[in-house]
């Protein structure tokens, strides 16, 4: 008897434990459940947008997209998915065989439609949306791609777009990044992809337990990217171009009073459309290449100076009281430092500071800095900018680099002499800068002693962003040093004999300053930086050629960029 009691009791506890444990799994926990039911049986297929358009300061587009559409299926039993293809294949016209190996490549789940075709065009998109009815499993999906209207042209200053790689993406993804993402590379579109790049959407559908394909439980759409307004004029910018091509180097137009640049060319150059159409003997082409077409040698190539850093010495003389407007020395054609004898370009006789900066004497220079002194001319390069990249808004800009008599002895082990500041004095040694670099100090001659900071993004989405940008910073340089410098600059052009005359012959006024580099055993470096208008200057321009020849060179193919902006009247 007790122990039938016990028998019941013990069955009556278990149907106790066995009901709790149904009304916690059904009751307590049933949202939970239901929730990952709901999960093993949706699944989410991302739909594409578009990215942000890019246009010039003038509201020309400069990239765009086009529409393509791309020829997806559903996965099906093996008999309807080679009924399917046969279909569909009438439309396309492609080799069987070769069809179905891109099916079952790109197979990844049954619920997850394959591409089998990309960049299929209007007319063919329109004869399998007319299908559906009879192969509902077939998805013609459009496909927003990039498009270049004006081919290779700014390429360096839009750059391109490719698949994200492992370092951008253990970047990235924290902000919503995902592998096999399009982002940019380079350029505004590297540097603003975040809002230029598209949102996409998804369309939900629901599958079986086996994963198939079930029917459509909902659609979000997919958000265009914001378009971005540039700095840059196209007119300009073609001018720039068409006149540096086929020479190594690069060309800056920027704006002297607010950092807008207008105009940025480097060469060789690259079309960014290889990488939408992935043609990769064209992209293996670019990567190896030995010429860097994809370096901006405008923010990215560092160079010495040469005797366009004379501007900057000669400031440095007249702060410091080493020098006077009329100071002159006489140059004979070389004179000694310690034991070695430096050489000028030329024999000038008795030079003052015009006379110096016109005919871009040596000898001046050397007396000049070695009068200032190392440790001021590199603390007044500094004070100039140099050393430090200029902080446009772009990726990948270098620093340049400024020397010093401690950095000699602390890197070097090794003394620094006076020697070396002759060298330093006209630029050439261990100082380097970028073309951009050189623009930015030009710019302070031109705007009454102030160091812009250069930017190239102007509006995004209709937003005016330019205001925040970094604002130009006074240099505590006098005023008449300023004008001293100046009209050194307006007599290289006007001088008969300045090493700009070149320029002379056009109908706005220009100074500026050449400079040629001394590159062992290869062709001298080619430097031209200026302004003009000279009394009123909207524009400052630097020409850049690597192994050009010389400073020469430079000014004549600024004379002939000025020439055509004169001719389209952007002057």
């Amino acid at each position: 008897m007790m122990r039938t009691k016990i028998i019941n009791l013990s069955v009556i506890f278990l149907f106790l434990l066995l009901g709790l444990g149904i009304f916690k799994l059904s009751v307590m926990q049933g949202g939970k459940f239901k929730e990952l039911s709901n999960r093993n049986c949706i699944r989410l297929i991302p739909q594409p947008g578009a990215r942000g358009r890019l246009l010039d300061r003038n509201q020309e587009v400069i990239v765009d997209n086009y529409l393509t559409y791309d020829v997806m299926i559903l996965p099906q039993e093996k008999e309807q998915i080679d009924n399917v293809l046969s279909r569909v294949n009438e439309i396309l016209g492609e080799n069987p065989k070769e069809l179905r190996d891109r099916f079952r490549r790109g197979y990844l789940a049954p619920f997850l439609p394959v591409c089998i075709k990309k960049n299929v065009d209007v007319k063919k998109a329109m004869a399998l949306e007319e299908l559906k009815t009879d192969l509902p499993n077939v998805i013609v999906q459009p496909c927003p791609l990039r498009k270049y209207p004006y081919g290779s042209l700014a390429s360096h200053t839009l750059g391109y777009l490719s698949e994200i790689d492992s370092w951008r993406l253990s970047k990235l993804e924290n902000y919503g990044y995902n592998s096999k993402d399009i982002v940019g590379f380079g350029g505004v579109e590297e540097k603003y992809d975040y809002f230029i790049r598209q949102e996409e959407g998804a369309l939900s559908v629901e599958v079986d337990h086996k994963g198939k394909f079930v029917r459509v439980l909902g659609y979000k759409p997919p958000q265009n990217g914001r378009d971005v307004q540039l700095t840059l004029d196209l007119r300009i910018q073609k001018i720039a171009e068409n006149s540096l091509s086929g020479r190594r180097g690069s060309v800056v137009v920027m704006d002297p009073n607010s950092g807008e640049i207008l105009a940025m060319a480097s060469f060789p150059t690259f079309n960014p459309a290889i990488f939408v159409n992935k043609t990769g003997p064209s992209i293996a082409k670019v990567f190896t290449d030995p010429n860097a077409p994809l370096l901006n040698r405008a923010i990215s190539g560092v160079y010495s100076p040469g005797s366009v850093f004379k501007n900057v010495v000669a400031s440095a003389g007249l702060e410091t009281g080493k020098i006077k407007p009329s100071t002159s020395f006489f140059c004979s054609g070389s004179m000694f430092v310690g034991r070695r004898s430096f050489k000028c370009w030329n024999t000038h006789g008795q030079q003052d500071l015009n006379g110096a900066l016109a005919h871009s004497c040596d000898i001046y220079f050397y007396r000049t800095g070695l009068a200032v002194g190392a440790q001021q001319l590199h603390d007044y390069a500094i004070k100039f900018g140099f050393g430090k990249n200029t902080g446009i808004d772009l990726p990948y800009e270098l620093d340049g680099f400024v020397p010093s008599p401690l950095w000699r002895k602390l890197t070097k082990f090794a003394n620094w002499y006076d020697g070396d500041t002759a060298n330093f004095s006209i630029g050439q040694g261990d100082l380097t800068v970028t073309p951009l670099g050189v623009t930015r100090v030009m710019a302070a001659f031109a705007n009454n002693g102030f160091l812009v900071n250069p930017y190239v993004v102007k509006n995004i989405s209709g937003y005016d962003v330019s205001s925040y940008h970094k604002k130009a910073a006074k240099l505590a340089i006098k005023e008449g040093t300023l004008r001293a410098v100046n009209q050194g600059l307006r007599k290289a052009v006007s001088d008969p004999d300045g090493t700009a005359n070149v320029l002379a012959t056009l109908s706005v006024a220009v100074a500026g300053k050449t400079g040629t580099v001394q590159v062992d055993r290869k062709q001298p470096h080619g430097w031209f930086v200026g302004y003009f208008p000279y009394q009123a200057p909207k524009f400052v321009v630097c020409v850049f050629l690597e192994h050009g020849g010389s400073g020469f060179a430079s000014t004549v193919l600024t004379k002939e960029i000025i020439e055509k902006m004169i001719q389209e009247g952007l002057i």
